[in-house]
């Protein structure tokens, strides 16, 4: 299975990439531009991880026009976020996240949400 992370800290890239690339392909961007170009150029991952808060294309952004594009819509998309707040999870999922969790978290827990989401998607 290929996960695009997208966050523009590169230490959390870096340690997500490790840690899911035991059992993944993980491709990193930096923003949600760089992965919307990612995603124009025909590269499709099997799910989406991304942070809110990023330079030109933030994680929002993102998920609108991932949602919005035809090809792309079906993507699932997790959120992860330093954003604890009720609100900013009510609005991703609102915008089609498929899950939302907050930073620090447990890389098992990821893990976890991340093969239910890529089960459901593949009994469909």
């Amino acid at each position: 299975m290929k996960i695009l992370v997208v966050d523009d800290k590169q230490t959390l890239s870096d340690l997500l990439a490790q840690f899911l690339g035991q059992k993944h392909h993980v491709v990193t961007k930096q923003n949600g531009l760089q992965a919307l170009y990612w995603l124009q150029e025909g590269d499709i991952p099997d799910l989406i991880i991304s942070d809110l808060e990023m330079p030109e294309l933030d994680g929002y952004q993102l998920i609108s026009k991932v949602r919005s594009s035809g090809y792309f819509s079906d993507i699932p998309i997790i959120v992860l976020s330093c954003r604890d707040s009720s609100a900013d999870r009510i609005k991703c999922l609102k915008l089609g996240a498929n899950d939302y969790m907050v930073k620090p978290f447990n890389p098992e827990e990821l893990s976890i949400r991340i093969d239910n989401i890529l089960e459901k998607n593949t009994a469909t």
